[in-house]
């Protein structure tokens, strides 16, 4: 009896050990929200005028898109000059191009993509009843890929909310809308896949990711949530066929929003700017400096009349910015452009070993988005005899050395005469023609002060040094192991 009990008791225990976890309920269907947002999705059909060359061939027109195949008009364009086809003069061509976008107001501000638009010379938006209305340019900004048009109706348009992206989580349903290879007004359903993802597309990049299917077309459409707002807007996939994986990603509405109210109110963005080149800090930089933690953003160079100049230092780690912590260097450009121009902020730094808090107070960044940077203009070193540490061939600069290498007068420190491909440095990235300016934020001017550099880290416990380098085309540090 007491077996049978005792039985009885580890099959109750199995048994509640497997109860499955009730599995959160699907939506049956997700027509009765999008029945009042469809009407706002509208197509964008834009013409660009391109030269080609005259010639006996017409111009060749590929697929939905109106997508021109650069290979066949190269091979034609050999072909006529190899036998002898008339080429003619270059003559100037319509090319049509599709894709999507949405409507944000009655009085006719629509959303999409900057690449749906660019260099268009006409843009026409296209509404769901097949309404034909063209369309004006208001702004666009190129580095988060957002674009506002503006079109005339004589009747009320429909248009749709922006929702918040900051909502989403991981697993959220959400729903692409928009014009994929010229079929216009086509749902996908997916879910939220990851958040903050970064593509290498921009400076800002923290893209929504979604398996909703998304292709070629669908780009400046609306991404909706389950309620019907716009929570993204579908911007590029990753794929390897040219069609739709699972792998889309959209601009978050979050981000989006700011830059659409500041496209419409100026026609350009306004952006914080601080003036810093930054670099990732890696696990190795992270221990040559002495930090408990790999995070923030290592300061490369400083723009001249930038808000950073003489109030940060080339080698700073910027770890805070206006009290929020930077986890990873991508982190701040857009901290730093979301916030107001002419606000003082703290900026949170590790310099040479200890905490420094510093007031910045932000300028606006140049509408060209570019930064001023130095250039080293060297020549290719020759083999010269020098000190060898690390596989680097190592040389004090003199004025004869910079007057044998093209080094401008401001160069100061080591120069790399030559790199052994199977040392340490060059594993690590050091090129030829290099000039190491310090070692762990102590400047060297000559190879024995290298030497004690490299001892003092090795003392002190550290099992890498921190090398700020000058190169050709900017500044940038690289680690070397100290053993």
């Amino acid at each position: 009896m007491t077996r049978l009990i005792f039985a009885s008791l580890m099959l109750a225990c199995c048994m509640l050990g497997t109860v499955p976890t009730p599995a959160l309920a699907q939506p049956e269907s997700f027509a009765r929200m999008l029945e009042p947002v469809m009407p706002a999705v509208v197509n964008i059909s834009t013409m660009q005028k391109v030269k080609q060359p005259g010639g006996m061939f017409p111009p060749f027109d590929f697929g939905p898109n109106g997508g021109v195949d650069p290979q066949m008009e190269e091979l034609l364009r050999q072909f006529q000059q190899r036998f002898g086809g008339p080429m003619g003069d270059e003559t100037a061509r319509e090319v049509t191009s599709l894709g999507s976008g949405f409507i944000i107001s009655a009085q006719g501000h629509v959303v999409t993509n900057s690449h749906v638009i660019d260099k268009a010379s006409e843009i026409t938006v296209v509404l769901s009843d097949n309404t034909r209305l063209p369309a004006t340019l208001v702004g666009q900004d190129p580095q988060t890929d957002l674009a506002l048009l503006k079109v005339k109706s004589d009747r009320p348009l429909p248009y749709v909310q922006f929702g918040s992206s900051d909502a989403l989580k991981v697993g959220d349903w959400v729903v692409a809308v928009g014009n994929p290879f010229g079929l216009g007004g086509s749902v996908s359903a997916g879910i939220v896949s990851a958040r903050g993802r970064n593509i290498n597309a921009g400076p800002f990049d923290d893209f929504i990711q979604t398996d909703a299917a998304i292709n070629r077309g669908n780009s400046g459409g609306p991404l909706f949530n389950a309620e019907g707002e716009v929570v993204g807007i579908n911007s590029a996939i990753f794929s390897p066929t040219g069609g739709s994986v699972g792998i889309g990603f959209a601009v978050p509405s979050d981000m989006a929003k700011p830059i659409i109210e500041q496209l419409r109110q100026y026609g350009r963005t306004h952006r914080g700017w601080l003036g810093v080149k930054i670099q990732e800090v890696s696990e190795e930089i992270a221990n040559s400096l002495g930090l408990k933690e790999q995070a923030g953003a290592l300061v490369l160079e400083i723009s001249p009349k930038s808000p950073a100049m003489g109030v940060l230092q080339v080698g700073d780690i910027i770890q805070r910015f206006d009290g929020k912590p930077v986890r990873e260097m991508r982190q701040l450009p857009r901290m730093v452009a979301e916030t107001k121009i002419g606000r003082k902020v703290m900026v949170d730094v590790w310099r040479k070993g200890r905490s420094v808090s510093l007031p910045v107070t932000l300028g606006e960044l140049p509408h060209d988005g570019k930064l001023a940077r130095k250039t080293l203009d060297t020549s290719e070193p020759e083999a010269t005899p020098g000190a060898s540490i690390l596989g680097m061939n190592l040389a004090t600069i003199t004025q004869a050395t910079r007057q044998q290498f093209g080094l401008p007068a401001q160069a100061e420190g080591l120069l790399v005469l030559e790199i052994r491909r199977s040392g340490q440095a060059a594993k690590n990235g050091i090129l030829p023609g290099d000039v190491i300016r310090e070692v762990n934020q102590q400047s060297v001017r000559t190879v024995e002060a290298f030497k004690q550099a490299l001892a003092a880290a090795k003392k002190a416990g550290k099992k890498f040094a921190l090398l700020q380098v000058q190169r050709r085309d900017g500044m940038l540090f690289v680690t070397v192991p100290v053993e």
